[in-house]
């Protein structure tokens, strides 16, 4: 145990977790947007796999991550259109859908991947680090906040652009009215219906840039249910986060953290066996804790579940 608290691991320990909270901070900035339009999508695991097997097939038949992920952005797209369809036009009840999408996802992904591919074949995933040469001349602390690659800084700088987008623009105002009080945003002129299509469409084009990110920059090859519970625990961050993108992304640094000290610890043999099992429940029980402590201050948008109808 005596290892893992070295200069050395620790410092490898926080920068995998910076690295691996990018995920759960792309998905959860999206499904916040989309909550703070009155939508909630239970389906952003599926998204992410879809998008993960978007960009890892892409990737692994044209040998180009760029490609991958445009591809993995593609597929949350329309993702995002079809759920919109689901929820906004059809007025379905969107805890059903979203679980219908989850299922989708996860079976369509494990067809594909059955069919097109058959065993696992890593990938060339992402190289560009545009600030390691910072890293190298600034010893550890350059370690931990530069040697990432680029989409590490694009996930941390759509932190500030979401709360700008959210907090300062006449999308981000309608947003949060039709979140709020939709017949009061309709009485306005605002189209409800399409804002909320628009919310969806980028919260779920998020959680496809989350897969694409998930496969490309920390796996770097595709298996069966990839993403292991990070689109619920995405879910959960927003409600952790109070639906504030600063406070989403302290969660999400925190679950990557977690996630990255499980994998340090088995890597140095500190825990193996059923500990390993029981330490890779971690991330899991640490959502659960966290639902049950900020359950009684979430003050939810008003309208959030609620389709909107004109003759309601």
């Amino acid at each position: 145990m005596s290892e893992f608290f070295t200069v050395a691991i620790l410092t490898a320990t926080l920068t995998s977790g910076i690295r691996q909270a990018v995920p759960y901070l792309l998905a959860a900035l999206g499904e916040a947007v989309s909550q703070r339009a009155g939508v909630l999508n239970l389906g952003v695991e599926g998204v992410m796999l879809i998008g993960a097997f978007s960009a890892y097939y892409a990737t692994l038949e044209t040998k180009s991550a760029a490609i991958g992920l445009l591809m993995g952005l593609l597929a949350g797209m329309f993702m995002g259109l079809i759920y919109a369809f689901i929820t906004v036009v059809m007025h379905a009840e969107q805890g059903i859908s979203g679980i219908g999408i989850y299922l989708f996802g996860l079976g369509f992904t494990d067809l594909l991947f059955q069919k097109q591919v058959g065993t696992p074949r890593p990938i060339q995933g992402l190289k560009t680090k545009p600030m390691n040469w910072l890293a190298e001349d600034t010893g550890r602390v350059g370690e931990l906040l530069f040697s990432h690659t680029i989409l590490t800084y694009v996930a941390f700088l759509l932190v500030p652009a979401v709360y700008w987008l959210v907090t300062r623009t006449t999308f981000g105002l309608n947003v949060r009215a039709v979140g709020e009080n939709p017949h009061a945003a309709d009485t306005l002129g605002v189209s409800v219906n399409g804002v909320r299509a628009a919310a969806i469409v980028f919260g779920n084009t998020m959680a496809g840039l989350a897969g694409a990110v998930l496969v490309l920059d920390i796996v770097q090859n595709f298996q069966q249910n990839l993403t292991a519970g990070r689109g619920f625990i995405a879910i959960a961050l927003v409600y952790f986060g109070a639906w504030r993108p600063l406070r989403v992304m302290a969660g999400a640094l925190l679950f990557g953290i977690v996630s990255s000290t499980v994998l340090t610890l088995q890597a140095l043999d500190v825990i193996s066996g059923s500990v390993t099992s029981i330490a890779n429940m971690a991330p899991a029980v640490l959502t659960v804790i966290v639902l049950v402590v900020v359950s009684r201050r979430i003050g939810q948008p008003a309208a959030l579940t609620k389709p909107f109808t004109r003759d309601a």
